[in-house]
């Protein structure tokens, strides 16, 4: 213990001296802003400024391209509140009742609670990340293909009990997301698959222009049949705040989801996609009012945006300790380190340690910084919502359009994403929920790959998946996930009244 708080210490120094401080703070702020713009995301924007890195010290460059990291969860709350628009994957369960709470006037509250549940999740992540690393790294060694696929099978079936509408609709919506992952080259055999011939599609359907097209396209078309009798949306003063009442709903998910979203950073190939989701739903099962998921949940929000900072940050474990990337950020990181002449792997923490407690420090004071930045700012990002919808609309388009185009630099996704639009206003009529698309067109890959992988390990005997303690544990709760909404269906429907007439 005391080795670690004086290697901790020693940490603090190397990061607080002013240049990496400079560089920490320039990393966050670029984070934030990366974050909120869809269509580029922190690990795309952290490849992108890997050239800027040439001729920093290593431990300067490695601060300010994890602040970009972090700062980027941060940074994708602000348009998935504010106009439905995720800037990336793991922003979508915090839009899914953000915006809920914005169109209702709070948008002020969702902005404040996802900056204190970041922060006290990330602060919580890091803590966790000095302390048990090497246990954390080692179990995570645990897992192999058949773990991998019923964790992300686990993903895809949890959606079924996302939202209030029907069951069957949910699970629907997430066989088509998982339909439209096929597109593209097979992972394994290299060959392309449901392409009809276009060159386009080889590389496959992009999450982003699906995101944007399902929720930011087709709000916009769905919201503008109604502007004649829309009103501008308003925010008071006194909105802007948590109530008593508010903060005591959403501490528990902060610590909830923050201990949920460690866990599954710390599962290399997981990422905070998995850890919002799967925060989102335990919150909703230990929720009071599990009713207003979906509709506004400031609890669900908590959730959420703790578990995809907590994995964030939770992601290095694997990353210092072995060598592993536990997310696509992650890996920009390791490259970075290769870059700059150290090499990754179980030897990083011995031969770095001034590098790997610096950056570990930095990660604290990053979190500092970026609360202070977010709570005072709330006003004025909600303060957006005074413009009236009709003269937001056409912006919105705009942004989401180039978010799509920054994708690829190709005009092939902004086609997909005004289709995506197209058919999220579809599913917005016909009640089809949106989320479990999405989320199962981004857990798909890791799904395909992994369960193939497992069946080539077993020569195609499925008791691969129950041979071991681990791999039993997440089928069963496969299971659990798709017989729970099955027997709340059937107790709604054999629990009314035997006799129709009588109260």
């Amino acid at each position: 213990m005391a080795e670690i708080l004086t290697a901790l210490w020693g940490g603090f120094e190397l990061a607080l001296t002013p240049t990496n401080l400079l560089f920490i703070f320039v990393g966050v702020c670029l984070g934030q802003i990366i974050g909120a713009l869809p269509g580029i995301g922190p690990s795309a924007g952290m490849a992108l400024l890997l050239p800027v890195t040439f001729g920093m010290q290593p431990a300067t460059a490695i601060m300010m391209l994890a602040g970009i990291m972090y700062g980027g969860m941060y940074g994708g709350t602000l348009t998935s509140v504010l106009v439905n628009v995720p800037g990336e994957a793991a922003s979508v369960m915090t839009a899914l009742d953000g915006n809920k709470l914005a169109k209702k006037g709070r948008a002020g509250a969702a902005l404040s609670i996802s900056a204190i549940g970041s922060f006290v999740a990330g602060v919580g992540a890091v803590t966790a990340l000095v302390f048990v690393t090497p246990p954390l790294a080692a179990f995570a060694l645990k897992f192999s293909a058949p773990e991998y696929f019923l964790l992300a099978l686990l993903g895809i079936t949890a959606t079924a009990g996302m939202g209030s509408g029907s069951v069957l609709k949910a699970l629907l919506a997430a066989v088509l997301g998982l339909l439209i992952a096929l597109i593209g080259m097979d992972p394994i055999e290299g060959r392309p698959r449901l392409t009809f011939g276009s060159q386009e599609l080889l590389d496959g359907i992009d999450f982003l222009p699906v995101a944007i097209g399902l929720f930011g396209i087709a709000e916009v078309l769905a919201s503008l049949e109604n502007t004649k009798h829309a009103e501008p949306m308003k925010t008071r003063l006194r909105d802007l705040w948590l109530t008593t009442t508010e903060w005591a709903e959403s501490r528990m998910a902060i610590v909830r989801g923050g201990l949920i979203g460690f866990f599954v950073g710390v599962m290399p190939g997981a990422g905070p996609t998995v850890a919002s989701l799967m925060a989102y739903v335990a919150e909703k099962k230990f929720s009071r009012h599990p009713e207003r998921f979906g509709e506004g949940a400031l609890d669900g929000v908590a959730a959420a945006e703790s578990a995809n900072n907590s994995a964030a940050h939770g992601a290095l474990v694997p990353m210092l300790a072995l060598g592993i990337p536990g997310s696509a950020s992650t890996a920009v990181l390791l490259a970075a380190l290769v870059l700059q002449g150290i090499r990754p792997g179980p030897m990083l923490m011995t031969q770095q340690a001034d590098l790997v407690w610096g950056l570990i420090a930095s990660m604290f004071i990053g979190n500092v910084i970026l609360l202070i930045m977010n709570l005072p700012l709330a006003p004025l990002f909600a303060a957006l919502l005074r413009i009236p919808y009709a003269y937001l609309a056409p912006g919105i388009l705009v942004f989401s359009l180039v978010g799509a185009y920054a994708t690829s630099l190709s005009l092939f996704n902004v086609g997909l994403a005004i289709g995506f639009g197209v058919l999220g206003y579809v599913m917005l009529k016909v009640d089809l929920p949106r989320a479990p698309l999405v989320l199962a067109l981004v857990l798909a890959p890791l799904m395909e790959t992994s369960l193939r992988q497992a069946l080539m390990l077993s020569e195609g005997s499925p008791s691969i998946f129950v041979e071991r303690p681990l791999s039993a544990i997440l089928l069963v709760a496969v299971i659990l996930s798709l017989a729970a909404p099955l027997y709340g269906v059937l107790r709604r429907r054999f629990s009314g009244p035997a006799f129709p007439g009588r109260s």
